[in-house]
């Protein structure tokens, strides 16, 4: 009698590492061989079903991440794999490990997310801080997890009533200010520090020059739109007045960003924005000078000053924008690549153009929180909170 026995769990870590490598562009970065260890094999073809089905690399990217995190949390928290579909008993579970009241942590120490558990993620370099998790965390989490098991053709509890009045109580108790995904926003005399710090004439400089400025200029765009950026999306257009007063006065170089699919627009939309004047030769000495016709637009400059053919990953763009900002005399810790997008609005706001105006360039699809830089801005210079000074 043939018995066949299971194999080895190296083996079958090798195995689901090779099947991720075929998501190697949309699995987040430097985190293959964690997932290949946490993640079963249904997970992983999940995952690759989901690819083939032509879901976004943003969201498969987002789902890959909270996959990895919700299957580490089980294990920790139950020594067993994610069962699908989970009990609505381990959906409250995972919502009282991550929402939590710090007053009554200091009675109960048993409230919150348990040592052990939390201990074994941070090892996991999973989990970074001691308090709970933004409510807006848990909530993306949750939904990744009813998609996923929407995806594996099973009924979840996610809409059960137990599950929305723990979510309710446990959001309230652990209320906090909500944090900016940049503290601070690149603002144009932010942006002016910036690109003087990489006024060199090395390539990487002008790379950097040109990466900074099209991503401002062109609304804001967030860095993973900046990373995935090819070639192909750019278009000549004719040039435009320099001032729309004048329109037979002096004229600027201008070009159009097609968007294609992004977090706000889908694969098949007209979306696009514009670049005028000096980003527009910014972006255009940075092709010149890499001999770039094809293919990706910002791309990896090696040690030695090589341009490499692969794109940037986002966390790439993140990395360059910290180390000018740190050239530039400021504080790394204090910006993020989303200061690019929230400066701009930040910006607009502050010279008078209109909102809708901003928000076409910017292409945010909620008033609410384009206004919110608005908002912002308006306050600081407006007269409400001047009427004693």
């Amino acid at each position: 009698m043939d018995v066949r026995l299971p194999k080895p769990a190296t083996d079958q870590k090798l195995r689901r590492a090779e099947a991720l490598d075929a998501l190697d562009s949309v699995l987040p970065f430097g985190r293959r061989d964690f997932l290949a260890d946490i993640l079963t094999d249904d997970d992983v073809e999940t995952l690759r079903h989901l690819a083939r089905e032509g879901m976004g690399e943003n969201s498969l990217r987002a789902l890959a991440s909270d996959l990895g995190y919700l299957e580490a949390w089980c294990l920790a928290a139950t020594g067993q794999p994610l069962p699908w579909p989970a009990p609505e008993a381990l959906l409250i579970k995972f919502v009282a490990h991550h929402l939590w009241d710090f007053a009554k942590r200091e009675t109960d120490l048993t409230h919150g997310m348990p040592a052990d558990v939390a201990a074994t993620l941070k090892s996991q370099g999973l989990l970074r801080s001691d308090g709970p998790h933004a409510p807006s965390t848990v909530r993306r989490r949750l939904s990744s997890w009813s998609t996923l098991t929407k995806w594996r053709g099973l009924r979840g509890k996610f809409n059960a009533p137990g599950l929305q009045s723990a979510m309710k109580l446990a959001v309230r108790a652990s209320a906090r200010p909500r944090g900016r995904k940049s503290k601070k926003a690149v603002t144009a005399d932010i942006l002016t520090a910036l690109l003087k710090a990489c006024a060199g004439d090395r390539l990487v400089d002008v790379r950097d020059r040109a990466l900074l400025i099209t991503a401002f200029a062109s609304g804001g765009r967030r860095r993973c739109e900046i990373a995935s950026l090819r070639i192909e999306q750019i278009i000549e257009e004719d040039p435009v007045p320099a001032d729309p007063k004048a329109p037979d006065g002096d004229k600027l170089p201008c070009l159009s960003i097609r968007l294609g699919r992004t977090k706000t627009t889908q694969a098949d939309s007209d979306a696009f924005v514009l670049l005028v004047g000096r980003p527009v030769l910014a972006l255009k000495d940075w092709l010149e000078r890499a001999a770039i016709t094809e293919g990706a637009v910002f791309r990896g400059i090696d040690r030695w000053g090589n341009l490499e053919k692969r794109a940037l990953t986002p966390q790439a763009v993140n990395l360059i924008l910290k180390r000018r900002v740190a050239e530039a005399g400021f504080d790394p810790a204090a910006f993020s690549a989303h200061g690019l997008r929230s400066g701009y609005l930040t910006e607009t706001a502050r010279r008078g153009i209109p909102l809708p105006e901003a928000m076409q360039q910017s292409q945010h699809r909620s008033v609410q929180q384009a206004s919110n830089y608005y908002n912002d801005a308006e306050r600081t210079l407006g007269r409400a909170a001047r009427v004693i000074m």
